[in-house]
């Protein structure tokens, strides 16, 4: 795939860095944090399988592209730890570092992965990745894979491509990155199609979107996440080839979510 230069990137990163962290402040009830989706944390797992479609087989394709010999894995926005367990059964020696500003999902990640015999080979640290992707924070080097899935989309352009080139350069040679995201349509039209063929999917199912969207809790800034901050997936691309990826692949696409990445 021949990845052309974008006007919006290139004058987006070359520009002085206007990302700012926003310090957190209490959450008020029904508040949660970017990415926590749902108020309460225990409906995550069942809900977000009928709010995003095919949701385990874009887990199961960022897994899949991660070869089973890797030994350090580091996660980015661990969640509910989903695509953690996923991981650990498919790299039997890896160790997994995971990270997420989230106390709560921390805490509901490692119960489940406890409870699967896992515990020894994970780290669950409480830690806004954009943190370490502005050199704030480190957490060491030499990981042979780098994982996500829905948080990345949370950081603006430009944190994003501070965040691929972090990632470059904490993967050993060869080492591979995968992310699992929703993308910026192309369109005002493809919006439209997408989000039609999402509730008649749904509807087709016998699931409420109404019902399920009233679970979602009312998401508040924290670090460097927001709300929503979607790129196109050409835009995407191009961030991964200037963060120094030299291998880069779209190995999964469904409508509006993707699994894009690369290896160093």
């Amino acid at each position: 795939m021949e990845i052309k230069e974008s006007s919006k990137i290139t004058e987006t990163m070359s520009s002085n860095d206007k990302s700012q962290e926003i310090l957190p402040g209490e959450l008020l009830p029904g508040e949660i944090y970017p990415g926590e989706v749902f108020a309460n944390t225990a409906d995550f797992d069942v809900n977000i399988r009928q709010l995003l479609p095919r949701y385990d087989e874009l887990l199961d394709t960022i897994v899949a592209c991660i070869p089973s010999e890797s030994q350090k894995v580091l996660e980015l926005g661990c969640g509910t730890g989903e695509l953690t367990l996923k991981l650990l059964k498919h790299c039997p020696n890896a160790n997994i570092i995971a990270l997420d500003y989230s106390p709560r999902m921390i805490q509901f990640a490692k119960s489940k992965i406890e409870a699967a015999g896992y515990g020894n080979r994970w780290q669950g640290i409480q830690l806004d990745f954009g943190d370490w992707a502005a050199g704030n924070k480190e957490i060491g080097n030499n990981f042979d894979a780098c994982v996500s899935s829905l948080a990345i989309h949370h950081l603006t352009d430009e944190m994003k491509w501070k965040l691929f080139e972090k990632i470059a350069s904490t993967l050993k040679s060869g080492g591979a990155f995968f992310n699992g995201d929703p993308v910026l349509p192309e369109s005002d039209f493809l919006a439209e199609v997408y989000k039609n063929f999402r509730e008649k999917l749904a509807k087709e199912n016998g699931i409420s979107l109404e019902e399920v969207r009233s679970k979602v809790g009312k998401s508040v800034t924290y670090g460097y996440s927001s709300q929503d901050c979607l790129a196109t997936l050409e835009d995407h691309l191009l961030m991964l080839k200037k963060a120094g990826f030299k291998t880069i692949t779209v190995p999964w696409k469904y409508y509006r979510m993707t699994v894009f990445g690369g290896f160093v």
